[in-house]
């Protein structure tokens, strides 16, 4: 039995228990014995186990999450072979608690949590519920600063150039509020930048007086040269940062992140790196790369907690920004953690953020990387295939990594989303208007190849009958 059976099977042996088998006075927002859900299902009062299986299946039957739930240890791993089958990438996919019948292909904007994280999120939570004391709490303290450890590791930085946010929208919004700019002065964008990493700039620009550029994305993906060369040619002496995107969510376009950078820090300009569709995905380096900022998620990619985040500030730009909040007495903390003024925070989250970082270190994020485009590559052969589909995404493999996006001929792609889902139990993204519209899939290395043949089929077979 995978992992993420042995959770469902707990979960709902536990909440039986806990709201069948109790005193009925201990039962928590209890209907009358009549009353019937909009389903027309008998919701309170007694039940056997078959109404309440059925109830549960439909999400409606358990408003809460019982105090004595206990989530089983994970289904061990095996070491990870120097060539990965699909039998070791099945074994990954039983760390998490999703239906096998679900095939989530929408990493970029949310990815499950693991089943460790899940254990360490509950176990931890319910350790400081039991016992708030600030004595007891000590030990969470210790949990963050390990979380931050790791995420050096990761990224193959200081601890103390980590700032733990609550996600890359807050991390980017911390650079753009922090950097003193004034008028007269420059920021360069790319135009496919996410809000929180381009109108959050030109807010700050009103504000402040400074000017913002774009600088186009062609479509399809031109190159690294030419990305370089534009930005080259772009830069002005009134130019203090670049802020661009390193992988899009738009349609999957990779940046040169490290010559961009270079090209930056060579003219003295600071550097922001969004960084939130390659955190947890490729196998980052900012020892490499070295940006002067970079943002990312656990919620993505890395399938962590929600609410948790990271902030990359290089120690050589730590006497260039400022922190946006204070709730520390000067002195008492790390340049990095001052950044992390917003006072009480989610500290098990914060802890269970180290348990994904674990896991994808366990089973290699080289190897993440290459399975993640793969199962990509595999969906744009496929898609490829079937007339009228039209590939946003740079079919050049070192231009793109596993964000892809697709126009499904005329089929109207909110409608196409919501067959998929319904019909197909496939997640996915749409995006609408009139720029590059259609379906993204992002899939990660928690999906299989069975995913992607039934994915294609599903496409092919929408393509022909029409949804």
């Amino acid at each position: 039995m995978g992992h993420g059976d042995r959770l469902r099977r707990i979960f709902r042996v536990d909440v039986w228990r806990s709201c069948v088998k109790r005193p009925a006075d201990r039962c928590v927002a209890r209907p009358s014995r009549r009353h019937r859900s909009a389903t027309g299902h008998r919701v309170g009062g007694s039940m056997n186990r078959r109404e309440f299986a059925r109830l549960l299946a439909i999400g409606g039957a358990v408003p809460f999450v019982t105090p004595e739930l206990s989530w089983a240890r994970a289904a061990k791993l095996p070491p990870t072979p120097a060539s990965p089958d699909e039998k070791f990438w099945l074994s990954v996919r039983d760390q998490f608690v999703m239906p096998k019948e679900l095939t989530m292909l929408n990493a970029a904007n949310l990815c499950p949590s693991s089943g460790p994280v899940l254990e360490t999120l509950y176990k931890v939570t319910r350790d400081m519920d039991q016992d708030p004391s600030m004595d007891n709490r000590v030990k969470l303290g210790e949990g963050r600063e390990n979380t931050r450890k790791l995420l050096a590791e990761f990224l193959r930085v200081t601890p103390e150039e980590i700032v733990i946010t609550r996600n890359t929208s807050e991390s980017n919004n911390l650079v753009s509020t922090g950097v003193d700019l004034k008028a007269g002065d420059e920021v360069l964008l790319t135009a496919d930048n996410h809000p929180s990493n381009h109108t959050a700039w030109q807010e700050k620009a009103k504000r402040f007086g400074f000017t913002v550029r774009d600088v186009p994305v062609p479509n399809p993906h031109p190159g690294f040269d030419h990305y370089v060369d534009v930005f080259t040619k772009a830069i002005t002496p009134k130019t203090k940062l670049i802020a661009f995107t390193h992988l899009t969510s738009t349609v999957g376009d990779l940046f040169p992140a490290k010559e961009i950078c270079k090209l930056a820090r060579d003219r003295g300009i600071l550097t922001l790196v969004d960084g939130a569709q390659t955190f947890g995905l490729l196998d980052v380096d900012l020892s490499d790369i070295q940006p002067d900022f970079y943002s990312g998620s656990a919620h993505k990619w890395p399938c962590g907690p929600k609410e948790n985040g990271v902030l990359y500030i290089n120690k050589n730009a730590q006497t260039k920004i400022w922190a946006s909040i204070y709730s520390a007495y000067p002195g008492r903390v790390g340049v990095s953690r001052s950044f992390e003024g917003f006072g009480q925070r989610d500290e098990p989250a914060m802890i269970a953020f180290g348990e994904a970082l674990k896991l994808q270190t366990q089973i290699g994020r080289a190897q993440i990387e290459r399975r993640s485009r793969e199962l990509t590559q595999a969906l744009v052969q496929g898609l490829k295939k079937i007339d009228g589909v039209k590939i946003w995404t740079s079919p050049e493999p070192s231009r793109a990594a596993a964000v892809l996006s697709f126009q499904p001929g005329s089929l109207d792609v909110r409608k196409l989303s919501t067959a998929l889902y319904q019909k197909d139990r496939i997640g996915c993204a749409t995006r609408g208007g009139q720029d590059r519209p259609g379906i993204r899939f992002s899939p990660h290395f928690y999906n299989t190849h069975a995913d992607v043949e039934k994915t294609v089929a599903a496409i092919k077979k929408y393509m022909t009958t029409g949804v």
